[in-house]
């Protein structure tokens, strides 16, 4: 899902990016982190190396590590995955700043994140969207465990 939400035609910042990196490893465990930085990697190969990439696959690992602590209900995940956002929102627009795109000063640093508020504006509402998607999934899979789980008691008795 990754590679593909990079390929198809979108907003700038609307894919599942985010919303992957931060449930992957929360319901996956942090294993599978090296696989969403290769996907990364293998994606800006074909997109286009850029200047900030190291700050981008930084934010993921970030992101996937920090996950852990939110994997408590839908409330805490949907929240982890929106301060996640933020997080690789705060990251890559300071690698935005540090390669010198706004220059070397505090309103330089100031300038670029204000220019970043609508690119932040398509993540957010991406995060949520393949939240939402992601935590129906989930609920799903609930559901169904419970249902096996009740015929085995019912069966037992």
């Amino acid at each position: 899902m990754l590679s593909i939400s990079r390929f198809i035609p979108h907003p700038p910042n609307f894919t599942s990016l985010l919303a992957l990196s931060f449930y992957v490893p929360a319901i996956l465990g942090a294993r599978f982190l090296p696989a969403l930085v290769i996907s990364f990697f293998i994606t800006d190969l074909i997109i286009g190396l850029h200047s900030i990439a190291l700050f981008t696959w930084g934010s993921v690992i970030l992101i996937g590590l920090l996950s852990k602590f939110f994997t408590f209900n839908i409330t805490t995940r949907v929240s982890g995955s929106l301060i996640g956002a933020s997080l690789f929102f705060l990251i890559t627009n300071f690698g935005v700043w540090s390669v010198g795109s706004y220059g070397y000063t505090l309103e330089g640093l100031i300038a670029c994140y204000i220019v970043a508020v609508p690119f932040f504006g398509y993540t957010l509402i991406s995060t949520i969207i393949f939240s939402a998607i992601i935590e129906a999934f989930l609920q799903r899979k609930i559901l169904f465990r419970k249902i096996i789980n009740s015929f085995k008691i019912n069966n037992q008795c």
